[in-house]
């Protein structure tokens, strides 16, 4: 069985989050999402929550154990970024496991890979793709934005739908489940500050 850093994504329209038309034109078979919340505003705003996307805080933030699964050694060409806080910043091609926490020990695995980043002055974020054994097949960005105005925006973008009979069988529940992350994905950076 190969390394979940060799396995392939589970759907095929890899980066058609980035499609301004995803709404209108999802890939065939697939439900779009998008959510756009307001964290907050400024400058400092806009830098700890670029930095905090960059390196699984939404995703941590919003309930989920992160376990970044080991790699191809030295698997990346361009230079590690760190964090405020020394957390290395995503890569496209990292993998990583989330837990999404259901009741005490029982938790819901769902294995994603980076795979592409936004890296403009007052845009950042990136989008992860389905990896086999996540509930469903898909892909979801998260980007960070500053408006001229100072406003601090985090936009989540996504098509999905069920990865297997199973996940299609409680496919309501699939989706309350995503709409509820969603949420939580959009106050994950509007915390405070220090």
């Amino acid at each position: 069985m190969p390394e979940l850093w060799e396995t392939p994504v589970t759907y095929g329209a890899i980066g058609a989050t980035q499609a301004r038309d995803l709404l209108r034109y999802p890939p065939a078979g697939y439900r779009p999402l998008e959510r756009k919340a307001r964290i907050g505003h400024g400058d400092a705003r806009f830098e700890w929550a670029c930095a905090s996307a960059m390196s699984w805080g939404i995703q941590a933030g919003s309930g989920f154990r992160v376990r970044v699964a080991d790699g191809p050694p030295q698997g990346h060409s361009a230079e590690t970024v760190y964090g405020p806080d020394g957390t290395p910043f995503l890569h496209p091609g990292d993998t990583a496991i989330l837990s999404i926490p259901i009741a005490g020990p029982i938790a819901v695995k769902a294995p994603v890979r980076v795979i592409y980043l936004v890296d403009e002055p007052k845009r950042k974020g990136f989008a992860y793709g389905t990896l086999p054994g996540h509930p469903e097949d898909g892909e979801e960005a998260f980007i960070v934005s500053q408006n001229d105005d100072g406003s601090v925006w985090l936009t989540v973008r996504a098509f999905s739908r069920p990865s297997s009979r199973w996940w299609w069988a409680v496919y309501p529940g699939l989706r309350l489940a995503q709409e509820i992350l969603t949420r939580r994905y959009l106050r994950a950076l509007a915390v405070p500050i220090d």
